[in-house]
Order: structure tokens, then C-alpha cells, then sequence
């Protein structure tokens, strides 16, 4: 299990070298996107409980740290 998750992080790593700005912009068109879908509250619940914002600003911080560490 180690050895599959090592190897699932150096080729992540070597896949966002060359593109840092990935992570932080899908985290902003998720946040984006949430914001659009508030507007409409009758969508359902993806719409009402913020769950596309709080993985937007996850998925943001983990691509800025990751951007600086490459």
C-alpha cells in the first residue's frame, strides 16, 4: 500500500510541475460554480449545503502548496 501511494505522488508531482496554476484555478471555477448554484436553491441539496466552496478552497490551498514546493 505505501510503494502505490509513493508512486501516486511522484506522478502527481511530476504532472503538476508544469502545470501550477491547475489546482488553484479548478479550485476558483468550483467556488465560482458554487456561488452560480446558490442562486438557484431549488436544484437540490449541492445547491443549498456549500460543499462545492469548501472543496474549491481545499483543492486551492493544497495546489498553491504544492506549487510552491515544486
Amino acid at each position: 500500500m505505501k510503494a502505490i501511494f509513493n508512486n501516486f505522488i511522484d506522478r502527481a508531482s511530476n504532472y503538476f510541475a508544469y502545470r501550477k496554476g491547475f489546482l488553484p484555478t479548478l479550485g476558483l471555477c468550483l467556488v465560482f460554480l458554487n456561488w452560480v448554484l446558490q442562486s438557484f436553491p431549488e436544484i437540490g441539496w449541492l445547491s443549498t449545503s456549500g460543499t462545492l466552496l469548501h472543496l474549491g478552497v481545499i483543492l486551492s490551498i493544497i495546489g498553491f502548496m504544492l506549487a510552491w514546493a515544486l
